[in-house]
């Protein structure tokens, strides 16, 4: 299953609920330092340490409430966006990032 969670994921917390899911990937853009695009599977312990994305609220909340009600085992994979500015387009470099990351899914689902 997959939510496109945009600035308010929280808002699909009911619904994964629901799924009951064993695992959760969340990808959200984080400011790493780094080239635009990077990709990093950022622990948890690691959140703070990143400037995610503004959302109504902190990432690390969302993602302590899910591990709590759901169980499940939460993978936080940030993107290092091009600019940091909250509106405009993705760039082609967030854009291949998350094909690549689509094509690595698929080909691990598809096993």
């Amino acid at each position: 299953m997959v939510f496109d969670g945009g600035t308010v994921p929280e808002n699909y917390t009911g619904a994964i609920k629901k799924e009951n899911p064993t695992e959760i990937i969340l990808i959200d853009a984080a400011n790493m330092e780094k080239e635009a695009g990077y990709i990093k599977i950022i622990d948890r312990t690691e959140i703070a340490s990143y400037h995610l994305s503004t959302h109504a609220m902190p990432l690390s909340f969302l993602v302590k409430y899910l591990e709590h009600s759901t169980k499940a085992k939460i993978i936080l994979i940030g993107i290092q966006p091009k600019e940091l500015e909250l509106v405009g387009n993705i760039s082609i470099e967030i854009k291949k990032s998350m094909e690549y990351l689509v094509d690595i899914f698929l080909k691990i689902l598809n096993k």
